[in-house]
């Protein structure tokens, strides 16, 4: 089974621990990189701790949350083996993983209610990518080398 790596700062620790709980009970294995309180905390450095989870395999995907999800966001997508994607709904949580592989689903806990929340989360969780023609562009995502094509061919 898949293993969930949860990261939030103060303003989304609330949201991210109803979404740990609502993983775990869907059998998932969960690991809670915090926050625990809404002391403040600097979103860059709860990204920078999924990022680290992912790279040494201790989780294959990662659940962050700040208080809109775009900072925390951008943050994480600084790192290069990750595909964070700010999700709204239940198709752009699909979308993101069908098509960009994403595999980090970002949340803003001020934008979403739980009910919407679970919804993105149990999508995202549950939608395998689509490969074909956007492998090439994730491939481009990570600056990785597309036979055959470069800036001239576009």
């Amino acid at each position: 089974m898949t293993r969930i790596a949860f990261s939030a700062d103060h303003a989304g620790y609330r949201l991210k621990d109803e979404l740990l709980a609502f993983a775990r009970e869907k059998g998932y294995e969960v690991l809670n990189l915090g926050v625990n309180d809404d002391h403040s905390v600097d979103y860059p450095d709860m990204a920078d701790a999924l990022a680290a989870a992912l790279a040494e395999g201790r989780a294959e995907i990662g659940v962050i949350v700040c208080g809109s999800g775009i900072g925390i966001s951008m943050a994480a997508n600084r790192h290069s083996h990750l595909r964070a994607a700010l999700c709204h709904d239940v198709t752009t949580a699909r979308l993101a993983r069908e098509h960009n592989d994403a595999n980090v689903l970002a949340l803003g806990a001020r934008i979403l209610g739980i009910a919407v929340a679970r919804d993105c989360l149990e999508v995202f969780l549950s939608t395998p990518f689509a490969g074909g023609r956007h492998a090439r562009r994730v491939a481009k995502l990570s600056g990785l080398p597309v036979a055959g094509e470069g800036p001239a061919a576009i």
